[in-house]
């Protein structure tokens, strides 16, 4: 899915959280870890297949076989003689942007056009992002980024249970990533962005500019400073209490020896639980802490699966989410030759935004940009990009622009990023975030069996960031219509202290 983000080193503390924590392969490396893209030959799933004593046993064992699949990790890199920034100098930049996402690129790329100095800061500037990300057709389309697409489906389906199934009328795919940032450092080479590999340790602000530090020991001074690192959240700064919920998922690129699902519709969400019938322990925690499945068939035996919880707080435990997604994987007859890769993401969702404004700017999940509801980020950044960019080079004074010192040009483009309207978006979407919270496996069926049977432009314009407030409201009255009487009572029951608390931050920030 977009929503696919592997974690940051400066999260290992959340293994408190879901009682284990991500592997070191999926940790390591900074803004990102390492992936693998070579076929390695394992034995079949079949043939490591301990006889279980009991549920328990089976699930873990089903696991244990299926992670025996799992290669080495494998760096990707793609080979581009990035120029240099040059320390011996130490010139002050434009701009620096940390991080070397498709956020952080796009903006250094758009900025670097427009006639100024752009350093971009990562330790592995020509890695491949690791990250399976999933898109709605349209939304790439908007950017003009379809060449950056390596698979489509012309629809999806949800399974809501057993006997309900949704077809949604949607095109949908997968982005290639190495195509992406190919493309993305090509337009920075282009435009005359330099590169230092490194990491940012800390930031000092002067008036007039901000000096980075960064593990190597170089200073790079730059009149505005760009944090793009995503979750680790490394200069941006916070000041309320942080308590997201979280999204956790586990998935692998595989060859199957087949698989049942159509080649033309991927799987969005498969809610079905009948896999767990034979684990009641299991089926206990997924009817209160409900996993679904997602789906990328790109042949009929090669395929991308992920289980996924949509959000918790406290976060599932991976292992758990591992042993649904094998047992499920069991049930539905698809037997694992190998696994090409395998992905471990823990997403924060929700939460309190960033300091508005502040001297470092943002972008990303580092500025609160994950959508609360859906753990969509993707395809809403890139679109955010040419916003700040375009801020960045008109307050800077690029370009016949208005100039002024770093802080004033700072809470500029902070206020065209997070104007009003895009935060009382967000204050709705945290309510969404909230209500799913409370809502078991039965309750989650319900929910998204009336979202799914909404108007088109209501469901396409909640997950894709595009209804504001007004719209939103005529959403939810449109969803309370489509829900069944029994989700209308557990919207009300459970969406009631939500709904107030929305609209108390709505009123504050209107104060503000």
């Amino acid at each position: 899915m977009d929503n696919l983000i592997i974690t940051h080193s400066d999260l290992l503390p959340l293994r408190l959280l879901f009682g284990t924590a991500p592997s070191q392969k999926t940790l390591a490396g900074g803004a990102f870890s390492p992936f693998v893209n070579k076929y390695h030959q394992h034995r079949s799933c079949r043939t490591v297949l301990s006889r279980p004593v009991n549920a328990a046993a089976a699930a873990a064992s089903t696991m244990a076989s299926l992670l025996d699949l799992v290669p080495a990790a494998k760096k990707e890199t793609l080979d581009f003689d990035l120029p240099r920034y040059d320390a011996s100098k130490r010139s002050t930049v434009d701009l620096a942007v940390v991080g070397g996402g498709p956020a952080g690129l796009a903006i250094a790329q758009r900025v670097a056009e427009a006639g100024l100095s752009v350093c971009s800061i990562d330790p592995f500037p020509n890695l491949v992002w690791p990250n399976n990300y999933g898109v709605w057709v349209d939304e790439f389309a908007a950017m003009d980024l379809l060449d950056c697409l390596d698979a489509t489906w012309a629809s999806a389906s949800v399974h809501i249970d057993d006997v309900t199934c949704k077809h949604l009328s949607r095109p949908y795919a997968r982005v290639n990533r190495r195509q992406l940032k190919s493309r993305m450092l090509a337009a920075c080479l282009s435009n005359g962005v330099c590169f230092h590999q490194s990491k940012v340790l800390n930031v000092v602000h002067e008036d007039s500019r901000s000096i980075l530090f960064c593990s190597d020991g170089v200073a790079i001074p730059a009149a505005v400073v760009l944090d793009a690192t995503g979750f680790s959240r490394c200069l941006v700064r916070y000041q309320k209490p942080y308590n997201p919920g979280y999204q956790v998922a586990y998935g692998v690129l595989a060859e199957v020896e087949d698989h049942p699902f159509e080649l033309d519709r991927m799987v969005f969400m498969d809610w079905r639980d009948s896999h767990l019938d034979r684990n009641p322990e299991l089926k206990r925690r997924n009817a209160a802490f409900p996993t679904f499945l997602y789906a990328m068939p790109f042949s009929s035996d090669r395929i991308f699966l992920e289980e996924t919880s949509l959000v918790a707080r406290p976060g599932l435990a991976m292992e758990d989410i591992q042993e649904r997604m094998a047992l499920r994987l069991s049930h539905l007859g698809i037997r694992v030759k190998l696994i090409e890769e395998d992905e471990r993401c823990v997403i924060p969702m929700g939460g309190p935004l960033p300091i508005l404004p502040q001297r470092v700017l943002g972008i990303g999940g580092t500025a609160g940009m994950v959508h609360p509801s859906t753990g969509y980020m993707v395809a809403r950044t890139l679109a955010a990009a040419p916003t700040v960019a375009d801020a960045i080079v008109r307050y800077l004074g690029g370009g016949g622009g208005g100039g002024g010192g770093g802080e004033d040009i700072s809470a500029r483009v902070w206020k065209d990023l997070w104007p009003i309207e895009r935060r009382r978006q967000r204050e709705f979407f945290c309510f969404g975030m909230d209500v799913l919270l409370k809502l078991d496996l039965e309750g989650t069926r319900r929910f998204f069996d009336a979202f799914f049977n909404l108007e088109p432009r209501y469901w396409h314009g909640f997950l894709s960031s595009r209804l504001f407030l007004p719209e939103l409201v005529a959403f939810g009255i449109s969803l309370f219509r489509h829900a069944s009487a029994t989700c209308r009572l557990e919207i009300m029951a459970k969406g009631t202290v939500p709904l107030v608390n929305m609209v108390n931050n709505l009123l504050q920030d209107g104060k503000s």
